[in-house]
């Protein structure tokens, strides 16, 4: 297949000759010449792509490892712990418990995450900030070990936060494509062995967000980002996410999540992407938050699995799904359901999760900087890995471990 050339498009017309009558019956009888000639050119003419036979196999140093490790992180009963708020993210969670925003602070919360007892049998990748990944336990064990001696594999946040998107409403773009193939050469010498890049759209019923300019700006830098991170023998966790502000209906957020889901894959195509080396980490298909007709658990699974299927090739062996302000226990039963429901099961990839607020909020809070709690903080955070962990397997029953389960973890969405 070639890659996609936007073809300019002229006035003068020419019927196409009889000899090419089957490039006439495909393209019509009349078309631009340039349009025909290039169409039917020889195939041989076609650049090389990853996908055909053994490309990626023969030129990427590290196919075998990449696909290893996507699938090492994607197995079933375990997910992903994401930990890779920024410094200012994780300024703002802190300050929930009134604890300072200092790099002591942020080391000892990370430290009780990673060091947590059986997290392991939970959780098989963890994504890092660029800080984190290169700070040790009190005692100088480095994190990366860390979380090695468990079974979970490190991984690194590369992007550097969202900027305005200039000339559209309030829409934005991600940075961080300047100097990446150095930093990922860094991040792999660390320990780290996958990237996750976050890709943001909103969406507005008022001034049609996302916009085309919006959605074809994210989708090439997650596609850039993750041949970048491919080469440099990181597994790319391709973020395009629909956020949850707003006010719109469920069948609104389900069309532009598969309009984001086929502008990605052709731009990870573009860009010879390895979609066996890779993971997808994507918005549950929810209500806008302040919609006023509200949907049952079973209708989000039912959105997101009709969805995904339509929008995601079966060469992926993993959707992550981010937990995007839903509630512990929200986000725990939509996971079961993805797993349990018969529409789910005919998927060729796993249905599985990458939590941030939804396995840390309540940990914070129980802990509060306070290291008397700090065991009973852990055990609060082995406890909710469980239950998604279970979740994925379409095992979880009983009551959910999180004290505050059913409040959502909304945020407003922040340039950083």
């Amino acid at each position: 297949m070639a890659a996609f050339v936007p073809l300019a498009v002229t006035p003068s017309l020419t019927r196409t000759a009889p000899s090419s009558v089957s490039a006439s019956r495909s393209y019509g009888s009349w078309a631009p010449a340039s349009v025909v000639a290039a169409r039917v050119a020889p195939a041989a003419a076609a650049p090389t792509m990853t996908f055909e036979a053994g490309v990626f196999e023969r030129t990427n140093p590290y196919a075998e490892e990449l696909k290893k490790t996507a699938n090492y992180i994607a197995r079933n009963g375990k997910g992903i712990m994401a930990s890779d708020e920024s410094n200012s993210t994780t300024g703002k969670r802190l300050a929930m418990v009134d604890l300072e925003n200092t790099e002591t602070n942020r080391r000892r919360w990370r430290e009780l995450l990673y060091t947590a007892p059986d997290l392991g049998q939970y959780i098989s990748g963890c994504i890092m900030f660029e800080e984190t990944l290169f700070q040790a336990t009190a005692d100088g064990t480095p994190f990366v070990d860390v979380l090695k001696e468990q079974g979970i594999v490190a991984g690194i946040k590369v992007d550097t936060g969202l900027t305005a998107l200039p000339r559209t409403k309030n829409e934005t773009a991600t940075t961080g494509l300047d100097g990446l193939p150095e930093r990922c050469a860094r991040y792999y010498a660390q320990g780290a062995r996958f990237a996750k890049w976050r890709a943001v759209m909103r969406i507005g019923k008022e001034d049609g967000a996302p916009s085309d300019a919006a959605i074809l700006e994210n989708t090439h830098a997650l596609a850039r980002y993750a041949q970048i991170s491919q080469a440099a023998g990181l597994v790319p966790i391709v973020e395009p996410e629909i956020l949850m502000d707003g006010d719109h209906d469920i069948e609104t957020t389900a069309y532009y999540t598969e309009r984001v889901l086929s502008f990605t894959f052709r731009a990870l195509n573009e860009f010879d992407v390895c979609l066996d080396a890779a993971l997808l980490k994507p918005n549950m298909v929810n209500p806008g938050n302040d919609c006023p007709t509200k949907v049952s658990a079973e209708e989000v699974a039912q959105y997101t699995i009709q969805t995904m299927m339509r929008g995601v090739p079966g060469a992926m062996p993993g959707i992550h799904f981010l937990s995007g302000g839903m509630s512990d226990a929200e986000a725990t039963a939509n996971l079961q359901l993805l797993n349990t429901l018969e529409e789910g099961k005919r998927a060729a990839f796993a249905w599985n999760f990458s939590y941030g607020r939804a396995l840390q909020i309540a940990v914070l809070k129980l802990w509060a900087g306070d290291d008397a709690k700090k065991d009973e903080a852990q055990a609060l955070l082995t406890k909710l890995a469980r239950a998604n962990s279970m979740a994925q397997q379409g095992k979880f029953s009983g009551e959910h471990p999180s004290p505050g389960g059913s409040a959502r973890n909304w945020q407003p969405l922040r340039l950083v």
